[in-house]
């Protein structure tokens, strides 16, 4: 069945959901589905921004049939080579054989490389910082994105609709479901949980690469942001961009403390439950708990992102750290995570070792304050600890 969205003038939404899809990427689950765009123009000429995933081909390419008519489009612009994007480049080329295809060099050469056939394609055109196209009524200005989050990408703005198309950035995980626009939605309570895991993850490394591509985009007055995951804004986007602005620079977005614990039979869970309601007490702080071995990291990075403070509790497990919160860790530095504070807690019933490991580790990082006093216990919390715990938690909530 046909379903598209005007999203602006002349400017049609083509794309499609997909609930079925455990993870994206084969990494980050996806409880709400997400959402491939893809956008035609209908000018004197017709333009296509990217195509979709193969996941929602058959959707994809009865939209775009709809919408072209008797019409074929006279350009595909890529915008984002990756493959959730590009899959269907091919089948478009095969439909549409006069079709010229646009994209950042480096764009091309990954064509070649996910096509070998589409390597001798005679008609493509590079377009760089500052290109321009004209397709009558509309004419589109190239913005550079590189690392945002792949070395090809390029943003497009519509000086006619102040519409920008943003490939991935502006992006989020989750389903469409009866409207295409953000402001259709609840989005503070449906969505951006899952555009700062989106962010976090994907983009979360690239902080200054974003931070490059917002200043230029505040030279660009933006009606709309088209991005290639998720509902279209066209209100309140200054919000968004400011929750951009915070994640790009690794500022925390609340003063909440982030509570992440390892455990095996439940007692460093128990000893880290007990400490979040000791430095709420402390600082008035919300705190938040999570079992690292339940949690997927995802969501874990993602909370790292909002929080101002991330309190780790860990058991030592074969002279190591515990495996999901090793980690855990490890996918906070490969991210670059920056700008917390962190507080370390260790458990271990004869020979704890965690504490010190995870410091080692912490002091690789740039840009962490890691608390100088760890808090250790040995197998439980018991009565006797309470008074250690209780200074822990008013060092952390003072920090």
């Amino acid at each position: 069945m046909i379903n598209t969205h005007v999203v602006a003038e002349d400017t049609v939404w083509v794309g499609g959901s997909d609930r079925r899809l455990a993870r994206f990427e084969n990494l980050f689950p996806l409880p709400k589905g997400v959402s491939y765009n893809s956008y035609v123009v209908l000018d004197e000429k017709v333009v296509l921004f990217d195509t979709a995933d193969v996941s929602v081909a058959d959707q994809y390419l009865e939209n775009l049939r709809e919408t072209l008519g008797e019409r074929k489009p006279d350009y595909l612009v890529i915008l984002h080579m990756e493959p959730d994007h590009c899959a269907l480049i091919r089948t478009v080329t095969d439909l549409y054989p006069d079709i010229t295809l646009l994209g950042s060099a480096k764009a091309l050469d990954f064509l070649k490389q996910f096509f070998p056939s589409l390597a001798d394609f005679p008609k493509k055109e590079v377009l760089k910082e500052g290109s321009v196209l004209c397709t009558g009524k509309h004419t589109f200005r190239f913005v550079a994105a590189p690392m945002v989050h792949w070395p090809e990408v390029l943003f497009a703005y519509d000086e006619t609709t102040k519409a920008l198309f943003s490939a991935d950035a502006f992006g989020t995980f989750g389903a469409l479901e009866d409207g295409i626009f953000a402001d259709e939605y609840d989005f503070e309570r449906e969505f951006l949980d899952e555009a700062r895991r989106y962010y976090a993850n994907i983009v979360g490394k690239y902080g200054p690469q974003v931070q490059a591509v917002l200043k230029k985009a505040a030279g660009l007055d933006i009606a709309l942001i088209l991005p290639l995951h998720g509902p279209v804004w066209r209100t309140n986007i200054a919000w968004f961009i400011d929750k951009y602005q915070k994640w790009s620079t690794y500022t925390p977005e609340t003063d909440d403390i982030l509570v992440v614990y390892g455990s095996l039979y439940g007692h460093t869970a128990s000893a880290a439950e007990r400490f979040a309601v000791k430095v709420r007490e402390a600082g008035g702080k919300k705190a938040v708990v999570y079992d690292a071995s339940k949690t997927d990291v995802s969501f874990l990075i993602s909370e790292v992102w909002r929080c101002a403070k991330i309190v780790i509790f860990c058991p030592t497990y074969n002279n190591g750290i515990y495996p999901p919160v090793k980690e855990f860790i490890e996918d906070m530095a490969a991210l670059g995570a920056a700008n917390r504070t962190v507080a370390l807690a260790e458990n271990g019933s004869w020979a704890p070792a965690s504490g010190k490991l995870m410091r080692a580790k912490f002091e690789e990082f740039k840009n962490i304050t890691v608390l100088p006093d760890t808090f250790s216990f040995r197998s439980a919390l018991h009565a006797a600890d309470e008074e250690r715990l209780d200074a822990f938690a008013k060092a952390v909530a003072n920090a």
